[in-house]
């Protein structure tokens, strides 16, 4: 019999984390739009993946915010852009294009173990009733200004099921495949439900040069995420 490999371990700011890493409760909003599939793939080739075509000539961007409320990594905001891809093994990924976070530890864990590009910013998160809103600034100026409304609630059989998710991120030359296991609870869907508008940072820019600000085809909201994710596999 062979023998079970020890769990990897990596230290952070002198902090050790053992893989996987643990995401015991997480909120999450995120905003799906279909946009042109060359401007995309434009925005994404250095890191040698291709964007899945969800319609001939459409690819897909989700735009999300997270609130981690208990993590290994402790508790903060995190904003990402990602862009559906193709795996080199066939399901398709999120590729991590942009993800600004409001403290140092995860943004420091986040670059070292997994290569994300994540960058120190600031967070305004509001919430009224069953509306969000928040805006995400880097060095002062404003990447994005976003408002969610609620949607509807989808039944647990449909909405609370685990789930095996890829991430793909590209640093230092080297692209990366992180997998994770995911299982969210109260989710609750709408078409559109989401406002944004851009700023002036060159992350808005790319959005930009996208389409957006745009309707949004869906959003989709959970009270609450429990996650692992493990160590990144480089692939190119």
């Amino acid at each position: 019999m062979e023998d079970t490999p020890a769990p990897s371990r990596h230290t952070i700011a002198g902090t050790e984390l053992t893989m996987p890493v643990r995401v015991r409760r997480a909120r999450q909003w995120t905003a799906m739009f279909a946009v042109d599939a060359a401007a995309a793939q434009a925005m994404i080739d250095y890191s040698g993946l291709r964007v899945a075509r969800a319609l001939p000539g459409r690819a897909v961007v989700v735009l999300m915010l997270m609130q981690y409320l208990d993590s290994d990594l402790g508790r903060y905001y995190e904003y990402g852009t990602n862009v559906l891809v193709k795996s080199p093994e066939g399901p398709t990924g999120a590729f991590i294009h942009h993800l600004p976070v409001d403290q140092s530890f995860t943004c420091e864990a986040g670059r070292s173990i997994w290569g994300y590009p994540k960058v120190l910013a600031d967070f305004d998160v509001r919430e009224r009733g069953r509306r969000l809103a928040f805006d995400v600034r880097h060095d002062g100026r404003l990447i994005v200004d976003m408002e969610f409304a609620a949607g509807q609630p989808l039944p647990a059989v449909l909405g609370e099921r685990e789930q095996v998710y890829r991430t793909y991120s590209h640093t230092d030359g080297i692209t990366r495949e992180t997998l994770g296991h995911s299982r969210p609870s109260a989710v609750r869907v709408r078409p559109g439900g989401v406002r944004l508008r851009l700023g002036d940072h060159p992350y808005a820019d790319e959005l930009r040069a996208l389409g957006l600000p745009k309707r949004a085809f869906v959003c989709q909201t959970a009270d609450n995420v429990d996650m692992t994710f493990g160590d990144a596999r480089e692939i190119g």
